[in-house]
């Protein structure tokens, strides 16, 4: 596994967490970076990402509660999570869109994170 993440757990609503995803520089590098999440019984879904020259986007549903962000210096993006709600509840995983040669593109994920939001 090449994309470690970091940063779950357990919070009550309203609070914060940040999650952090460290690839190598290899990869990071020539990478677009995402979040995405699974709640159980529902499909994986984009909660962020984030280009290679710092454009965000975001769904939705986090728009205004939580920011994605990248450390070139550390290879590592970050998903800051605020005034989390119940409904935020499921395994985080970090994704590489990573930019291979003639065009290719490649995904790797993360072996994901829990976070657990109680009401």
């Amino acid at each position: 596994v090449q994309l470690v993440e970091s940063g779950g757990g357990l919070v009550q609503a309203g609070g914060s967490l940040r999650l952090s995803c460290t690839t190598p520089k290899t990869i990071f590098s020539r990478s677009d970076m995402g979040w995405y999440r699974q709640a159980p019984g529902k499909q994986r879904d984009l909660v962020a990402d984030i280009t290679n020259d710092g454009t965000p986007n975001y769904a939705d549903s986090v728009k205004g509660r939580f920011t994605i962000s990248r450390d070139n210096a550390k290879n590592t993006v970050y998903l800051q999570m605020n005034s989390l709600k119940p409904e935020d509840t499921a395994v985080y995983y970090c994704r590489a869109k990573v930019f291979e040669s003639r065009g290719q593109e490649k995904l790797q994920w993360g072996q994901g994170t829990q976070v657990t939001v109680s009401s």
